[in-house]
């Protein structure tokens, strides 16, 4: 059975943030680095190269295959941040709702820059999501 590709590392997630050339999307990390820590009470690790998460949930499919992810994280990534939440977006419908400008695709939520949504509602998302893994 493949084993996963993306797994908990010893890099740095300051040292990963600071790499980001756009100062306002190392802002908008930085901010969504603090909330996601508060949230969910836990140390930020890098998940492989590029995602910062929070929490480890152990998963086992119907066929077997198991592995470990993040109960939630985020990446910043060239066209938007991407929010990982395990769970799915199904169980945080009405704070998306009020979210303010976004897009979601296989589970993943993307927005552009933290001025296009409103940050107290994301801070629900979050929490929820933590809280249902």
């Amino acid at each position: 059975m493949a084993e996963n590709k993306t797994k908990p590392t010893k890099s740095s997630v300051t040292a990963f943030l600071n790499k980001i050339k756009d100062k306002q999307l190392r802002d908008d990390c930085f901010a969504i680095l603090e909330v996601m820590q508060k949230v969910s009470n836990c140390d930020p690790v890098m998940w492989g190269s590029a995602i910062i998460g929070f929490g480890t949930h152990h998963y086992v499919y119907e066929s077997g295959r198991e592995g470990d992810t993040v109960v939630i994280g985020f990446s910043p990534r060239k066209q938007n941040i991407t929010f990982y939440l395990m769970g799915g977006l199904k169980p945080v419908e009405n704070e998306l709702a009020k979210l303010g400008k976004y897009k979601t695709g296989k589970g993943c939520l993307y927005i552009k820059s933290l001025s296009d949504v409103n940050v107290d509602v994301l801070k629900k998302v979050f929490a929820k999501a933590f809280k249902r893994a």
